[in-house]
């Protein structure tokens, strides 16, 4: 028997802490990007201008509240899969379209080696994406990976239709594993950054000098010298 679907609370259209969208440069970007008649269309518009228009770098750890806001994805022009994800849940709202936050642990096939060896794990915890509550159903939209980094590495870009649930592809174009997912963490109306922040700790114990050696790094650079060995890294 089909479990029954849960239905938005009030909850899923309000701002949080961190799922700030009510915050100035959250509403604006909202009201810039959710063109389209329906709430599927306009949350398809808003997943690739999220998606495209900031660089994915898991370099840029930052699990500060301030680091998780939807605003400084915004800000700063970047974001890992968490923030991007907040950042989509976040303009969802602010066009007045329900959605939460949804988080798995993943086996990321495509890791560098910097990020190997600081967390000696190819394992990543709370993998970030968006539930959208489109015709009646929940959608998983992910919007971490954007398009030219797609491109230049040889991924799957993800697509989002606002039907199908858009989650990361177990095999690369090369058909080389991908992604794996291990663990569902289930929906959340904010980002729960103290059991995230736990987990980080436990899973990746060397936590403080991964930040710092993940910030002083170069993402794109690592990427492309691993992919086109003999080029020379920066960082």
């Amino acid at each position: 028997m089909t479990a029954p679907v849960q239905q938005p609370g009030p909850a899923s259209l309000q701002a949080t802490p961190m799922v700030n969208s009510d915050h100035p440069a959250v509403v604006a970007f909202a009201r810039e990007h959710a063109q389209g008649t329906t709430d599927r269309e306009r949350a398809v518009a808003l997943y690739y201008a999220v998606r495209d228009g900031f660089r994915y770098d898991p370099y840029s750890l930052d699990l500060t509240p301030k680091g998780m806001q939807a605003s400084t994805v915004l800000e700063t022009g970047l974001g890992w899969c968490v923030p991007k994800a907040t950042l989509l849940t976040a303009v969802c709202r602010a066009a007045g379209i329900p959605a939460r936050l949804g988080y798995a642990d993943v086996r990321n096939h495509l890791s560098t080696e910097r990020m190997r060896q600081s967390m000696q794990t190819d394992v990543f915890v709370w993998h970030g994406f968006s539930d959208i509550w489109l015709d009646g159903a929940w959608r998983k939209a992910t919007p971490a990976f954007n398009l030219s980094l797609c491109e230049k590495f040889g991924f799957l870009p993800l697509e989002f239709n606002g039907v199908d649930d858009s989650i990361y592809h177990p095999f690369d174009r090369s058909g080389q594993r991908h992604m794996e997912y291990l663990r569902q963490h289930g929906s959340f109306d904010d980002v729960p950054l103290e059991p995230m922040i736990a987990d980080f700790a436990k899973y990746y114990p060397g936590m403080g000098h991964l930040s710092s050696a993940l910030q002083s790094a170069d993402f794109d650079a690592d990427v492309s010298r691993e992919v086109n060995p003999g080029t020379t890294p920066r960082g």
